[in-house]
């Protein structure tokens, strides 16, 4: 055996099982060294020592080969575990080759099959959106071929109205003419026997069985049959015109008529101009120290409280040393006043003469009037005084001035002068008691909330559309040919329907709004039972052009005609999507016509978008007017029958500028005539703006100076042109550059923003303009058609004076920022005093969208008064634009609202403070409420009521409010039984702290009827609705200071003056009326003596059988059957009747009138058996004169089946029951409410009969169409072709129950 190192040769290969991989083969380098060299080493050490260890060359070759035979069997196991573990691994790949071969198999058929499926899927949805086109399709045809249907229907209806409306006027004529003596053709001397029937009388109207009578049980939708002939009350025209003041009105429905109209109409106080308590100051430097310390203490006072209802304040005054220079405007500012104080002491200059005989003797009763008067001790008033105040004094005949007389300190003599002045102010001027006005807090008043329920107003929004209707109506229209376009108005308004809407179309400044307000004041007076509608949209960008305010306001106002306020959403989508709807189904219970103008339509934002039901088919009695200028007009629109304002003709362009000469007495010489006539003739200067706007610039100029303004004039072409240059010219007419500074700013105010500015907010931003010289300002630049006043507010006239101002003082627009900022500034300050009016809330958030600063819109917007203050007036739509803005979807908006609320309730400590924070949290959860959230809206709610428990006691009456919204939350959120309980216990409240018989017990029980209505609960629901009708009845007639009230008092001392000449036909007329008028106001016994002066002298004058002191006698009857005596009333109707039997025909409809309410009255006072005949005779006329199929048979039909029922004549009232059902049915539809009540009755009839399957399949039917029937405040509504409103009900002994088994 060799040494270790030659067991391995030099470069021999072995294969490395451990470095290795698979075996692979290595070479192991090996150094060899020689044996030889060994052996010589071992040798060279030196002897050898005895004892040493010395291992042999063979043993050391035995333990290398051991080590190696070990090495090699480890290596050998190694290997063959390895070879091993590769063949078991490459079988297990084969298996899982072959696995992923299968597994690909199945995929690629899954995704054959998924291919598969998913063009199935495909084919089934477009099978699926073929298939809802094609119902969408059918749906759409059917409801167009239903369209034209009921269009044709009432069409025809329509048109056999107008035959026997024809037929009666001729029966009536002919009546007329026989009772003059005039001899006309005798039906009985020819050989036919056909139509016989004479009239005696003149004048009768269609419609004789509107309306319930005073008497009449409590029938179906009585009050809402009052408004389809309501025009007033009506009154006799002619000698027997109208059946007195109880043929068409009765005394139920009138209260119930004045209550729920005042609780959605606003009341726009008369007094005020402009929306402005204007105070004309008259003084003296002796009564100087009076005035200045009156405006400097007391003023503010006076402007918070006005303010705090929505109105400005202006104190107007102009002093002694400069009052000459300004004659004009200060006749023009007493006109304008609602109130003139007069301080006087012992010297009278002649201007305070002057304002003295303007405002205290011409017309001492157009204004409350204040006579302030400073006297001394053993002080005769010398000469010029005491004339001056016997003038006054002649001149009040009625006594109305307010004397206040006082010989103390200046300071306590405005004391006193303040102390009339809000008396004034809060019960003359704005029409509430001084209770009111204590318990309302800064900004909007909470009463108005308690009566307007959900349907929230804006005041100003109103009044800004009466006003800009007078405005347009003020204009003269003499010079212009306007007679033409509105017969051809007339005209196509005439036209059979259905009628698209009708286009009047013309250049800017053409007249379309001077002729559309002309056209519809004359309408006003020849259609009284016509309803219009109308709105004039302002510039771009205000509030008068923002669509959905347009159309909830023309959507409030129909529905105020028709007293019904529930079911309309202030969702702004919701607003535009619902108006058709409305629009259709209220035009059905409205007899006349319905006519919407909406003028300069094309000036809204996105109208196509928004007034897409103008393309939709209209009812039958609806007509549409819009006015556009011809370059904007939408070209859908272009297809529409157009009405096309044409240029004026040299004869209006002539006649319009004489005018303006005759006014200023000027006079043009004849080559000026003849240059203004060849100048006018191009379409751009021939339109009725320039002109006037032409002939005002140049007679505002001396005569000296009208050649050179007339030249310049001349130079422009066209109406924009024309305002810059007269821009240009009133500012070189103003003597100073402070003047001409003030106007530029007054100017770039009112353009840059949203509404306008007002007088008193001039005066705050430019302390050192002074009131004449504002005055003055304003009343040039209204001459000039640039501003004019409108809701207390500057605003320019027209659009191109707008555009005008832009171009000429803000550069394009781009100035704009300057003065918005001015504006930001001074709104915010009002912000930082707590002073949040309906200006702030309107402009600032506004201004800052304008500005697009965001964070600070949002800031504006989380000051909760101010999106109280826009939330409460109606602004829904606009505070859900500006958080839209910033950002802020609904449930972030709702948080931060929240929040902020969190944030204020940290600093509210007093009462007071804590009062309006439960206000806050109120209004916050009727907003969210409105916006479809009710599950946020009861967090804020509950709040409100939890605060108001607290603070106030928890049975205040705000806690029943803050119960009444928060069960309004639970019923919209569908949870019945918390909203009964919350209901129910706003009730109690109401009860305890009002009585059993206020208003806030009507609205509770209101809402109970109708959350039982929801539930099918219809026997408590009418109970409840029948109760609440009553009282509001009741406290209509108590609430004497309401403004319908203040009318009819107005009307009755107008006509008393008419009642003081000689006896005759006329005279008695005014007296009957004068009966009417105190019978509405409540005051029986003076209704009772002008009805008996007004019979008495018919009696005497026509004689005691004409049909005049029938009418007397039918409306005295009325008033005793008001005051419950019944045996007086059925002496009168028995003696009228008579009268009616000898005068008129046998089928007359006054005749038919007496017979009913004698037979009413014979009814309830049990003598049954004589009410039978007179209602048999009164359905005999109905037939005669309506027609055996017209609904008022119907109704005859119904009211004796009633006295056959009560007479236990059962199979009698059958036949009768059935044949009013069909002709309801044919006439009215299968769901109208007359069907309903009929078949309920036929079902009390089928109970009574024994029939209980019948009459439980009866009653189900009914309760069906009954509950499908809309909600209105006093019941449910007839139809329009429903002309009675008398019809009674069948009351059987107890509910019906269910049919027997």
């Amino acid at each position: 055996m060799g040494t270790a190192s030659s067991m391995v040769s030099p470069g021999e290969v072995i294969e490395d099982g451990y470095g290795g991989e698979g075996g692979e083969a290595c070479e192991i380098p090996v150094e060899v060294k020689p044996k030889a060299r060994l052996l010589r080493s071992s040798f060279r050490r030196g002897p050898r020592v005895i004892g040493a260890s010395f291992k042999s060359t063979a043993s050391v070759d035995l333990e290398y080969a051991a080590e190696y035979e070990r090495l090699r069997k480890e290596y050998e196991i190694f290997r063959v575990s390895k070879n091993n573990e590769i063949s078991s691994m490459q079988k297990k790949e084969a298996k899982l080759d072959e696995e992923n071969k299968r597994l690909r198999a199945e995929l690629q058929a899954l995704q054959k099959t998924y291919q598969k499926i998913l063009r199935e899927k495909e084919s089934a949805l477009e099978a699926k959106y073929q298939a809802m086109e094609r119902a969408a399709t059918f749906e759409h045809d059917r409801d167009k071929v239903k369209r034209q249907f009921k269009i044709f229907r009432e069409t025809k209806e329509k048109e056999i109205q107008d035959l026997l409306r024809a037929k009666r006027d001729l029966e009536a004529k002919l009546q007329q003419l026989q009772a003059q003596g005039i001899q006309v053709y005798d039906p009985n001397d020819s050989d036919s026997d056909d139509n016989q029937t004479t009239v005696t009388a003149a004048g009768t109207q269609c419609e004789y069985w509107t309306g319930g009578v005073l008497g009449s049980e409590p029938s179906m939708g009585s009050m809402m049959q009052l408004q389809q002939t309501f025009r007033g009350p009506e009154f006799a025209h002619s000698l027997i015109d109208v059946e007195g003041p109880f043929a068409n009105v009765s005394r139920d429905d009138w209260d119930a008529a004045v209550a729920s109209l005042l609780q959605v109409s606003p009341h726009v106080p008369q007094a005020l101009w402009s929306n402005t308590v204007r105070c004309y100051l008259i003084f003296t430097q002796e009564t100087k120290a009076e005035l200045d310390i009156f405006i400097k203490k007391h003023t503010s006072v006076l402007r918070r409280i006005c303010e705090s209802l929505g109105h400005f304040y202006l104190n107007v005054f102009f002093p002694e040393e400069n009052a000459a220079s300004y004659a004009v405007e200060r006749k023009q500012e007493i006109e304008r006043s609602s109130l003139c104080v007069l301080l006087l002491k012992s010297t009278v200059p002649s201007s305070v003469v002057e304002d003295c005989e303007e405002a205290f003797v011409k017309n001492p009763d157009g204004r409350p009037l204040v006579l302030y008067l400073r006297t001394e001790e053993d002080h005769n008033l010398n000469g010029p005084i005491r004339q001056l105040l016997e003038r006054v004094n002649a001149a009040d005949k009625a006594a109305k001035i307010k004397v206040v007389d006082h010989s103390g300190s200046a300071e306590e003599g405005a004391s006193l002068i303040y102390a009339q002045l809000e008396k004034i102010i809060k019960q003359e001027l704005l029409g509430l008691e001084v209770t009111d006005v204590e318990s309302k807090d800064s900004g909007m008043d909470e009463g108005c909330e308690e009566d307007s329920g959900d349907v929230l107003w804006d005041l100003h929004d109103e009044q800004e559309q009466i006003e800009a209707y007078q405005q347009a109506c003020s204009g003269t229209t003499s010079q212009l040919s306007f007679q033409k376009y509105i017969d051809r108005l007339n005209d196509m308004i005439a036209a059979p329907p259905p009628t698209p809407p009708l286009l009047v179309s013309g250049g800017p400044g053409s007249g379309k709004s001077l002729l559309l307000s002309k056209w519809i004041e004359l309408q006003q007076k020849q259609s009284p039972n016509t309803l219009f509608l109308y709105h004039f949209v302002g510039r771009p960008l205000s509030t008068s052009s923002e669509p959905v305010l347009i159309i909830k306001r023309l959507t409030v106002k129909l529905l105020q005609h028709f007293w019904s306020i529930s079911g309309l959403s202030m969702e702004p989508s919701k607003i535009l999507e619902e108006f058709p709807r409305w629009l259709e189904r209220l035009s059905a219970r409205h007899q006349g016509n319905i006519i919407i103008i909406i003028d300069s339509i094309d000036q809204i934002q996105q109208a196509e978008k928004h007034m897409k039901w103008l393309i939709d088919p209209l009812p039958v009695n609806v007509r549409v007017v819009v006015s556009v200028n011809v370059e904007t007009c939408p070209q859908a629109w272009r297809l529409w029958p157009t009405l096309h304002l044409d240029p004026l003709s040299p004869r209006e362009v002539r006649n319009i500028v004489n005018a303006e000469c005759q006014s200023m007495d000027l006079k043009l010489t004849r080559d000026q005539e003849k240059k203004l006539e060849r100048h006018c003739r191009s379409a751009s200067t021939c339109n009725a703006l320039y002109v006037t706007l032409l002939a005002r610039m140049i007679t505002s100029r001396s005569c000296g100076l009208l050649e050179k303004s007339l030249e310049q004039c001349l130079q422009c072409q066209d109406t924009m042109s024309l305002y810059r240059l007269a821009l240009k010219m009133t500012l070189n007419s103003l003597s100073t550059d402070r003047e001409r500074h003030i106007m530029r700013e007054i100017l770039g105010l009112v353009c840059a923003s949203h509404n306008g500015v007002s007088e008193s907010e001039v005066l705050d931003l430019f302390p050192e303009v002074e009131l004449p010289v504002l005055s003055s300002l304003l009343y040039l630049l209204n001459r000039l058609c640039i501003v004019t006043l409108r809701c207390g507010l500057i605003r320019f006239q027209h659009l191109q004076a707008w555009e005008a101002v832009r171009l000429e003082f803000l550069a394009g627009g781009s100035s704009s920022t300057t003065y918005r900022e001015k504006l930001i500034h001074y709104f915010n300050q009002q912000l930082s005093q707590d002073r949040v009016t309906w200006r702030v809330a309107d402009e600032l958030p506004w201004l800052l969208q304008q500005e697009e600063d965001k964070p600070k819109l949002q800031l504006s917007l989380l000051n909760l008064f101010v999106s109280q203050n826009l939330y409460k007036r109606g602004h829904f739509s606009e505070l859900l634009a500006y958080w839209q803005y910033v950002g802020k979807d609904k449930s972030s908006m709702a948080t931060e609202y929240f929040d902020s609320l969190k944030r204020y309730e940290k600093s509210c400590e007093s009462e007071d403070s804590m009062t309006r924070l439960a206000n806050l949290y109120e209004t916050l959860g009727r907003f969210l409420k409105d916006l479809g959230l009710p599950s946020q809206a009861v967090a804020p709610l509950q709040r409100s009521l939890e605060i108001r428990e607290t603070a106030l006691d928890p049975d205040h009456p705000s806690v029943a409010r803050s119960l009444h919204q928060l069960a309004g939350v639970y019923v919209q959120w569908k949870k019945y039984g918390n909203a009964e309980q919350l209901y129910k216990q706003a009730l109690e409240i109401s009860e305890n702290a009002y009585g059993a018989e206020h208003a806030s017990v009507a609205r509770e029980l209101e809402s109970l009827a109708m959350l039982y209505q929801k539930q099918n609960k219809y026997e408590q629901a009418e109970k409840l609705r029948k109760r609440s009708v009553k009282i509001r009845q009741k406290t209509a007639r108590q609430k004497g200071h309401m403004y319908g009230f203040t009318l009819l008092r107005r009307r009755a001392l107008q006509l008393e003056e008419l009642t003081l000449g000689k006896d005759s036909a006329d005279c008695a007329k005014t007296l009957n009326e004068l009966g009417v008028l105190y019978y509405l106001q409540n005051n029986l016994d003076a209704a009772k003596v002008f009805l008996t002066r007004s019979l008495e002298m018919r009696q005497r004058v026509l004689g005691p059988d004409h049909p005049d002191c029938a009418q007397s006698l039918n409306n005295l009857a009325a008033l005793h059957t008001e005051r419950r005596e019944y045996e007086a009333a059925e002496d009168m109707y028995e003696r009228a009747l008579d009268i009616r039997k000898k005068a008129l025909s046998p089928d007359h409809p006054s005749l038919a009138y007496t017979l009913k309410h004698l037979a009413m009255l014979y009814k309830r006072r049990g003598k049954l058996e004589k009410a039978v005949p007179l209602y048999e005779l009164s359905l005999e006329i109905r037939e005669k004169s309506f027609g055996p199929k017209h609904p008022s048979v119907a109704t005859a039909l119904v009211n004796l089946a009633v006295i056959y029922c009560q007479l236990k004549k059962h199979s009698d009232a059958l036949p009768l029951y059935e044949r009013a059902l069909k002709i309801y049915e044919d006439s009215l539809g299968r769901s109208h409410p007359r069907v309903g009540e009929t078949l309920k009755n036929l079902a009390v009839l089928s109970y009574e009969e024994g029939d209980f399957e019948k009459a439980a399949e009866l009653y189900k039917r009914a309760m069906e169409i009954k509950e499908a029937e809309p909600s209105l405040v006093c019941g449910n509504a007839p139809s329009r072709h429903s002309s009675s409103g008398d019809a009674f009900s069948v009351r059987g002994p107890a509910p019906l129950p269910h049919a027997q088994r």
